[in-house]
Parts: structure tokens; sequence; C-alpha cells
């Protein structure tokens, strides 16, 4: 690693709801100060990717946790941005980013729809809503194609430059809500970069239970998302899969639908999980296609009754264009967090697992997942070199010494590999202490395991599996504070919220890392930059923006 001593300079003022200018981290400066946690370091970038745009969303009526049916209308976007994905365009610096974009100052009714960032050259240039699921961009208040709203970010692209997404549109399910239906799995795709976006399978549902109330316990879809054949000259290139959970009352199944004309049409939904096999509640599925074309699923194997403290992550793959899969293999069993947030703050902990195969070479796989051990969250890292018959015995990503009885926790996890055999995760860390910044609640300061850093852990491939490349590094300038916003507009709290009481905060389920043949890339959560949004009592609202980070790979050493 490369420990560099230059000063910090600072960029111009991003257009739009941050006021403050992000920091940028250039060759030679230090972004690991001596005593903070990292033994390494190497030169990044932060910038703002989100900034405030327009669309169509349903406000909530005093009284109420729920939108009404009818009530869509023109709004804006100018409040948090949770949980996010990327991918870049191939053979480019080009990228496409998600997220969610909350409507107005709904945050704490987990009132969303979801928005695209556009990146080019590395550098966020726009965002919008995507567009089909509101009544504005469809001109209609009917239910559907109107939804109250729609989530989990996710997207991927064909090497003719079209980028894609598995959506989840669904109507709120809590508080008194009646909506119809619950929800539906659709795939919307661009051609240019995200600005616009055409439902795709003809503009019809994959999957949909017309009749179906927002409050039903069984036939639920959710946890999708997508990969698609990006592999030149192989005979399934630019075919598109979209995989999702189905939750019902005691068991829950995934299920595929292929695309082979690029997004025009889908084959029919099957189910690929056997619980014969995997057991009954598999989820957090995640697609992922090989240098050879071949087809990878990863995902997550919880026990029914939810009182074990493990689940089961399996992978299987497809040689026949996602018609059929091998025997699932289990690749490591994992510790899981016995409450819904992590010790000493609110926010609900997201996915288990990420999972990505390697474009260099074939049957070369990584998965990576959180851990809990009953006292701490560790991040670990497993991975094959055979298409998934054997795995490797599971190791410590993260790479903190802390403080005797003053455990911290580093969680959600992200795995991504690039051009030449560069494989990258990143993951949230709570190794610092809170500092004393503007963008820190004043009750906060001081906290330890409690705010919150990027980490990054490079690896290189050369053909015999990944082994790391130096240590962990830090890639936010600036820690943040998972309790803001903590403050209110027009009486209502802009917490983000995962429940309808607001008892559990929201900060993503997970957050976006990518690979290309220069940069590694992550898009992710921050709170520390002022929006232009002036709270109740004054001063400005410190939302969820969705940050850029850049990470030269040549700081890794040649040859990565």
């Amino acid at each position: 690693m490369h420990n560099f001593r230059l000063p910090v300079l600072i960029v111009a003022v991003l257009a739009g709801a941050v006021l403050a200018a992000p920091a940028v981290a250039r060759a030679g400066a230090p972004t690991a100060p001596s005593g903070s946690g990292w033994t390494s370091s190497v030169s990044f970038t932060n910038q703002v990717a989100s900034s405030p745009t327009t669309g169509g969303g349903y406000p909530v009526p005093p009284g109420q946790t729920f939108p009404n049916p009818g009530t869509c209308r023109a709004g804006t976007f100018d409040s948090n941005h949770s949980e996010s994905w990327i991918a870049v365009k191939p053979g480019t610096e080009d990228l496409v980013g998600n997220s969610k974009f909350f409507f107005e100052n709904y945050s704490k009714f987990y009132d969303h729809s979801l928005g695209t960032y556009r990146i080019l050259n590395g550098t966020p240039v726009g965002d919008n809503q995507v567009q089909g699921y509101d009544c504005v961009s469809t001109g209609t208040q009917a239910m559907p194609p109107s939804w109250t709203n729609v989530t989990d970010p996710n997207v991927a692209f064909d090497t003719e430059g079209r980028v894609y997404q598995t959506t989840l549109p669904f109507n709120a399910f809590w508080g008194g809500s009646t909506l119809h239906p619950d929800g539906a799995i659709d795939v919307s795709y661009s051609d240019d970069m995200g600005q616009h976006w055409v439902k795709g399978n003809g503009g019809q549902d994959l999957e949909q239970s017309p009749n179906a109330s927002a409050r039903q316990a069984g036939d639920v879809e959710d946890k999708e998302f997508i990969a698609v054949n990006d592999v030149v000259g192989n005979k399934y290139q630019d075919h598109v899969y979209a995989m999702w959970s189905v939750f019902e009352s005691s068991t829950t199944k995934i299920r595929i639908a292929v695309s082979r004309d690029r997004g025009q049409t889908f084959s029919k939904a099957v189910t690929i999980t056997a619980p014969s096999q995997t057991g009954p509640s598999n989820t957090y599925v995640y697609p992922s296609v090989d240098a050879a074309g071949t087809l990878y699923i990863a995902f997550a194997s919880f026990p029914q009754n939810g009182k074990t403290s493990t689940a089961t992550l399996y992978v299987s793959h497809s040689t026949d264009d996602g018609q059929t899969f091998a025997p699932f293999v289990a690749a490591a069993t994992v510790g899981v967090l016995p409450a819904t947030s992590l010790p000493n703050t609110t926010f609900r902990d997201g996915i288990t697992e990420n999972f990505t195969a390697s474009p260099t070479y074939p049957g070369h796989l990584y998965l990576t997942y959180e851990n809990w051990d009953g006292t701490q969250m560790d991040v670990k890292f497993t991975q094959s070199t055979d298409g998934g018959s054997t795995w490797s015995a599971p190791v410590t990503v993260n790479d903190n010494v802390d403080a005797p009885g003053v455990p911290t926790d580093q969680f959600q996890p992200s795995v991504a590999a690039g051009p030449d055999g560069a494989v990258a995760i990143a993951f949230y860390d709570r190794r610092l202490a809170c500092p004393d910044d503007l963008g820190i609640l004043p009750a906060d300061v001081g906290r330890t395991n409690f705010c919150i850093d990027v980490s990054l852990q490079a690896y290189k491939d050369s053909g015999n599996g990944a082994v790391p490349v130096g240590g962990n590094v830090r890639i936010t300038k600036y820690s943040w504070d998972p309790q803001q916003p903590g403050q209110s507009v027009g009486g209502l709290s802009q917490l983000p919220c995962a429940d309808a009481d607001c008892s559990v905060g929201f900060i993503g389920d997970y957050f976006g890392l990518a690979v290309s043949g220069h940069n590694i890339y992550a898009l992710f959560v921050s709170t520390h930059y002022p929006s232009d949004v002036t709270a109740d009592g004054g001063g400005p609202v410190y939302y969820q923006q969705q940050v850029l980070a850049t990470v030269p790979r040549s700081d890794f050493g040649s040859g990565f």
C-alpha cells in the first residue's frame, strides 16, 4: 500500500440538494490518518451523486401512515436516498446507479420510488425517477400502473449498452391500508444511461396476483435481482435473467424468468429452489454470469421457524440458459443477528450476503457475507475455483483491531469482480468513534460502534483464486451518523423508517460496488452533507445522500 501525505483538496459545490462540497482525496493525500484504525491507504474521491429531482409520488394524509389511492401527484424527491446498486457499461468508465428516492417529507412512512444516477467518465451528471410506475409518467391514477412504492435497486448492462433492472412495485401494506394489488415483478430497461426507462416484457408483469390485498400474508414477491450475459460471442449473449423470491406463510421460493430478445419478452416464470435440497425458506438471491457464460445463483436459506441462529448460503449454476440448475451446494454457514438492528442504533440490518462470478476466469466465484458471532458482526469471504463444487474455508475480511471490551461491527458487504482478475469487497464499518462535526448529532459525538464509514479490501485473482492486496482501506472522507436526519420538516421526522411506527430506522439493505478497467466504484449512503432543505427551527436537514467513491486500481500496484 502507498502512504500518501499531500494536502486534501476540495472540489466545487455540487448543484442541488447538497450544499457542502464533496471532499476529494487526490493522489498523495492521506486517507487513513495515524491511529484511525486503518493501516493501509489509497487515493480516492468522494462525489455526492444524489441531487433534487421531480416526479410522481403519494403524499401521506395527516393522521395516517400510508397514502390513499387516487392521490398521486407531481412532487419533489429532495430528501433521503437510501440503498443502492451500480453497474459499469462494459469497456468504459460510464456507470448507471440506482437507489430509493424518498418522496418530499414523508420518509418516516417508507414513502419512496426508485431513481437512477447517470455517471459519465466517473462523474455524476444527473439523476431522475425511474418512469413507468407513477401517475406522472404513466398519465393515470389507476393502480396499477401507478404504485405507492417501487423498490430494490439493481442494474446490469448488456454488450450493446442497454441497462436493465428488475423492479418491485408495491402498495403500502402497513397501518390500515387496504390497497390492491399487493405488488408485482417487472423489468425495465434504458438505452440512454438511465434517463428514460421502458417496461420490458411488452409492458406486462413477470409475476403478479391481480386481486391480492396489500395486507395478505402469502404470495408476496420481494428481493428481486438481475444479471445479463455480457460475454461477447457467447451463444447466450445479451440474455437477461430476472430472479426474485415469493414469500408464502411458511415457505419462500426463488423464481426465474429469462429474456432472449434483450428484454422484449420473458419466459414464463418457474421455481428454481427445491425445499428437499435447501430447506423451506430461500431468499436474497444474487444471479451472476461468469467468463464462459455460465449462469450462477447464490442465496440464503433460513430455518422455517426462525429459532436457530444460523442460515446456510447455497450456490448453483445453469449451463443451459437458466432452464435447469445443478444440485445446490452449501457454500457457508452464517451466524444470524438475533434482533432486527445492530447494537446501539435503530436501523434495520440488511441482506446477509453478496455474490459475483469472475468475468476473467470461468468457474471462479466470490461470496461475501456478514457473520454475527454473538458479540459483533464481521465480514467473511469464501470462494470457489471449480464452479461452486467446493468452497474455501471462510476468512475474515475486516482487519480492525478493537479496544478490549469495545467490539465494533462491520456489515452489509458487497463484492465485485472486474477485468484481469480484479476483485473487491466493500462494507460498512463502525471501527471509528463518531467525530465532532456538523453532520453528527450532538448526542452521538464520541460514541463508539455507532457512526459508519466504508472500507474496501482489494483482491487479485491470477488464475488460482483471489488473494488479498494489502489491507483494508477507508474510502469515505467523513464518518456519518446513521441516526441522521435527526431533524423535522413540516412537523414530520425526516429519519427514514422501515416500519409503520418508526421504531426501526432504514439506511438500506445493501449498497453498490463495481470494478472497471481503471477504477473501483462504490455507491453508498452518507448523512454528512447538508441539504438545501431547511429544518423546522432552522438549519439544514442532513438527509441520506448517495456518495460515489472512486478508487484508482493503479493505487493497488502494478498488475492490479
